[in-house]
């Protein structure tokens, strides 16, 4: 693109069945709606595009993220229920320990995640637990997409042959088990709701603040 909107593939191949599990679960009265690592910023144009009642507050760490997801906000349908580009880190103390943000109310009513969790630290996956306990208001939910071992296994040979790659570039990355992730978000006070099959060997995972 011309512009500074980035155009990635996964994003387009996931954003349809990531809407029908959010259009499924999401209040259908106005909500307003963190997502952390946003990336390129096309999901936030889709998403309000197709469901009215959202307010979209996207987020990431990369400033050509954050300037394609503004780039993106730019030509979107919807753009006014589209917040700014903001800068979170969900390993830092200002996002764990609940501190005011740019941007978006104080709480929310969902805090989506879309493939972010293997590609970082364990550490992130920790923070962003931490963070939503904080974030979300009662009843409400964190939503991760993405592909998950079930049980210590793979669901998939693709999935295995991934998580090998991913470890080679960076030995602090890797596909997540689900089990352990869920232990830690219960610490945290988010209890497992519900895990939706994906296309591709992926899964949605549904967390509910008490």
């Amino acid at each position: 693109m011309s512009d500074n909107r980035l155009d990635f593939p996964s994003a387009r191949r996931n954003a349809g069945p990531i809407l029908q599990v959010l259009q499924e679960h999401l209040p259908a009265q106005p909500c307003d709606v963190l997502e952390i690592a946003s990336g390129s910023g096309q999901h936030a144009v889709h998403f309000t595009a197709a469901m009215p009642q959202l307010r979209w507050w996207p987020s990431d760490i990369a400033p050509e993220h954050m300037a394609s997801i503004e780039a993106w906000r730019a030509h979107a349908p919807a753009q006014e229920r589209i917040g700014p580009a903001q800068c979170i880190d969900v390993c830092s103390a200002a996002w764990t320990k609940g501190h005011r943000l740019a941007a978006g109310p104080e709480h929310f009513d969902a805090i989506v995640n879309v493939n972010m969790i293997h590609i970082a630290p364990w550490a992130a996956t920790s923070g962003l637990m931490r963070g939503a306990a904080h974030r979300l208001r009662p009843g409400a939910m964190l939503i991760l997409y993405g592909p998950f071992m079930r049980g210590g296994r793979h669901t998939a040979p693709s999935n295995e042959a991934f998580d090998q790659s991913l470890r080679a570039r960076n030995a602090l990355w890797g596909v997540r088990d689900l089990e352990r992730v869920s232990a830690l978000a219960s610490q945290e006070g988010l209890a497992l709701t519900r895990t939706i099959a994906m296309p591709a060997n992926n899964f949605c995972v549904l967390f509910t603040r008490a």
